[in-house]
C-alpha cells in the first residue's frame, strides 16, 4: 500500500498503481481539498486499478485527513468521558460515531478507515493521548465494539490499532524508537484486553505498532513473529489482516534497508505493508517484492468493502443526521 503526493493522480502514479504488487493506496490530508476533488481522483483511481483498496485515517480529533465538507469528529476520549457518566449512552454515541465515519467514507468510495485505536491512554504517550477511548480495558473494549459495529452497519471493515498497545511509551515511533519496559503480566492484563475481547466480535484487521516490547523481543512488533505469528495468529487464533504500520517510520528503522523492513515484516506475518511519504522507498519495496513473486493474501481480498452504498441516500435518513448532530455536539464540548 503506497500513497501520492497531490490532489490528481500523475502519469507516474498511474503506473504505479497498476503494478502487480501493489494493492493498496492511502490517502492523506494532502489529498484533499473538496468532496468534488475527492470524488473525481477516486474514479480516477478505480478506472486505472479497479480492485485497488483505497485507505484513510479518518479517527476522529486529531487524526482526521479529510474535514471540510465532512462532518468533524470529535476524538474518541470524548466518548470515553460520557462513558463514565452513562456506559449505555457512551456506546451508542460510539456506534453512530462509527456508523458516520464510515458511511461518509464509502459515499465517496473509500474502503476502510484505519480505526479504531485500541490503545490505552495511560497519560505518557502524547501521539496516543486523546486518540484513545479510555485509560480502562473494559471500557476501550465496549466502546470500540460500539464503534466497530457501527462501522460494520454502514459496509466497512475496522482495523485495530496499535497491536499490542502504544499507550505505554513516551517515544513517538513516528520519529523514534519506542521501548517498552513493562512485564509481561502487565501488559498481558491491560494493553491485550481489547485486541483480544473484539477478535471474539469480528475484528477484521489489526496493525502491530513500531515498539520494541523488551520482556517478549529485541524486535518491533511489526517486524516480530513472536507477536504475530505466535500470540496474535497461533494463540490468539486471529484470521484476519495483518497491516504494517508504515514502514518508513523510525520506529521502523531498526529493521534496516527497507528492502529488509519489508522482508522482515513479511516473515513476521503482515499481510499488506505500508510504504508511505516516500516514493523511493516505495519502489524500493516493489522491486524487493518482484524478486521474491510474494502472492496476494486472500486475506486482503476479502476486506474490500461493497461500494454499494451512496452518500445520497444515506444523507436523507434520519440516522445520518441524528448522527451528524451528535458529532457536532461532542467535538463542540471537546
Amino acid at each position: 500500500m503506497l500513497d501520492i503526493a497531490g490532489l490528481s493522480l500523475t502519469a507516474e502514479d498511474k503506473v504505479l498503481l497498476q503494478h502487480p504488487q501493489v494493492g493498496g493506496l492511502i490517502l492523506f490530508s494532502r489529498n484533499y481539498q473538496s468532496p468534488q476533488q475527492l470524488a473525481a481522483l477516486v474514479r480516477d483511481i478505480r478506472a486505472c486499478a479497479p480492485q485497488i483498496l483505497i485507505a484513510v485515517d479518518q479517527e476522529g480529533g486529531r487524526v482526521q485527513r479529510f474535514r471540510d465538507g465532512f462532518t468533524r469528529l470529535p476524538p474518541m476520549a470524548v466518548l470515553g468521558t460520557l462513558y463514565q457518566d452513562d456506559p449505555v449512552q457512551g456506546c451508542e454515541a460510539a456506534a453512530q460515531l462509527g456508523w458516520l465515519m464510515a458511511a461518509e467514507l464509502i459515499g465517496y468510495g473509500i474502503d476502510i478507515s484505519f480505526a479504531p485505536v485500541l490503545d490505552l491512554n495511560f497519560g505518557v504517550s502524547q501521539v496516543i493521548g486523546d486518540r484513545a477511548f479510555s485509560a480502562q480495558p473494559e471500557a476501550v473494549t465496549e466502546l470500540a465494539g460500539a464503534f466497530i459495529q457501527g462501522m460494520h452497519d454502514a459496509g466497512m471493515a475496522a482495523t485495530g490499532k496499535h497491536f499490542p498497545g502504544h499507550g505505554g511509551v513516551v517515544a513517538d515511533s513516528h520519529h523514534q524508537i519506542p521501548i517498552d519496559e513493562r512485564s509481561p503480566a502487565e501488559i498481558e492484563a491491560q494493553d491485550l484486553l481489547p485486541f483480544v475481547g473484539l477478535m471474539q466480535q469480528g475484528l477484521a484487521a489489526v496493525m502491530p505498532a513500531h515498539v520494541i516490547y523488551r520482556q517478549f523481543d529485541d524486535r518491533p512488533a511489526g517486524f516480530s513473529p513472536y507477536w504475530i505469528a505466535q500470540k496474535l495468529r497461533r494463540e490468539m487464533g486471529f484470521d484476519g489482516v495483518v497491516f504494517s504500520d508504515d514502514l518508513t517510520m523510525e520506529g521502523a528503522s531498526v529493521a534496516g534497508s527497507f528492502e529488509a523492513r519489508a522482508e522482515q515484516a513479511l516473515e513476521a506475518g503482515c499481510d499488506m505493508l505500508l510504504v508511505c511519504n516516500n516514493r523511493a522507498a516505495a519502489l524500493q519495496v516493489l522491486t524487493y517484492l518482484e524478486t521474491i513473486a510474494h502472492s496476494g493474501s486472500p486475506r486482503i481480498e476479502r476486506m474490500s468493502a461493497s461500494r454499494q452504498y451512496s452518500i445520497d441516500k444515506i444523507r436523507r435518513t434520519a440516522q445520518w443526521q441524528q448522527a451528524v448532530n451528535l458529532a457536532n455536539q461532542l467535538t463542540d464540548i471537546h
